[in-house]
């Protein structure tokens, strides 16, 4: 039996940010330079650090409310912030030139991912109950993927609350997206032909992240709920296929190695936790967060040796895995 990943403080910055830190991604490494940590916050800032120090590169500014989302590009080169202001600001890693600026309603920006292949933007629609997506070489709204309304109710109807969606993640292929809504149903789309497939059933609270297992054809799709457990759910077949509990609140972030073999994850219960998929069980407990952790991300490419949580403490952890 293959060895367990087991993670390792290396390095946490107190008051990384002024306020709570609520999203954190990795940009890519370029030809010209390594991956980097990119982390948004309450404080309307995102900051761009490097690793292992956790240096802090620069600070952005531009937003005028709290920075709910950040998202790399696959190049490395790009990256955007989501804001409470509705605003996404597309930027240049390198020199934080703004490339453009996307404009939404009200409370209808919520995460956010690039396609694998660079060429779509994906943005949780929050009250719109849909999946926006922008194209990357225009930066124009090119499709709105609506999740369908109950049988029998009227537009007037509360129904679309419930549909307000946080979360969203494009499968390996780019084939499909998901989303995760309030009322923890989970929506998944056919991207080529705009389409709503099916919901995926299991949560019965917020659906904050999912993850998709990083195989070219997976199928698998992690997610974290406020109803404390992480579900696996196979995407086509519409089955669960396992859960994992063990949080004492909810679990706000998931996110899964490059190699498929460990789970990460953050709650409101100030824990990350490492998770084996075939054990179906937590196999680390790290507590170096005094409030809850909002979001972890495992470096992308190759071993995926590092992992990166942010919290409402203000700070960054970044963790050796092994």
């Amino acid at each position: 039996m293959a060895k367990s990943m087991k993670l390792a403080g290396l390095k946490s910055v107190e008051n990384a940010h002024d306020e709570s830190v609520w999203t954190a991604t990795w940009v890519p490494a370029t030809g010209s330079r390594p991956p980097l940590l990119l982390t948004g916050s309450l404080d309307e800032t995102v900051k761009v650090w490097r690793p292992d120090e956790l240096d802090l590169v620069r600070t952005n500014t531009g937003h005028c409310l709290g920075v709910v989302s950040v998202a790399a590009h696959p190049s490395g080169v790009i990256a955007a912030s989501a804001a409470l202001d509705s605003f996404v600001r597309v930027f240049d890693v390198d020199t934080n030139a703004t490339i453009a600026t996307l404009e939404s309603p009200p409370s209808e920006v919520w995460q956010m991912q690039f396609d694998p292949k660079g060429t779509t933007l994906a943005v949780a629609g929050g009250g719109s109950a849909s999946i926006k997506l922008w194209d990357t070489a225009t930066w124009r709204l090119v499709a709105t993927l609506s999740i369908p309304r109950p049988e029998g109710s009227k537009p007037s109807e509360k129904s679309g609350c419930k549909k307000f969606v946080l979360s969203v993640a494009w499968s390996p292929n780019g084939r499909r997206l998901a989303c995760g809504s309030m009322d923890g149903t989970i929506s998944v789309f056919d991207v080529a032909r705009a389409k709503f497939l099916h919901h995926l059933e299991g949560h019965y609270m917020p659906v904050r992240s999912l993850v998709f297992s990083p195989e070219h054809d997976s199928r698998k799709l992690y997610s974290a709920s406020d109803d404390g457990h992480v579900q696996i759910h196979d995407v086509e077949g519409k089955a669960i296929i396992g859960a994992m509990s063990g949080h004492t609140g909810w679990v706000l972030s998931v996110d899964v190695s490059p190699d498929g073999e460990a789970i990460a994850t953050g709650s409101s219960d100030k824990t990350v936790r490492l998770w084996d998929f075939k054990m179906r069980a937590a196999i680390q407990v790290m507590s170096n967060h005094t409030d809850q952790v909002w979001a972890v991300a495992f470096r992308p490419g190759g071993r995926g040796d590092r992992l990166a949580s942010v919290s409402d403490d203000k700070s960054i952890s970044l963790y050796h895995c092994s």
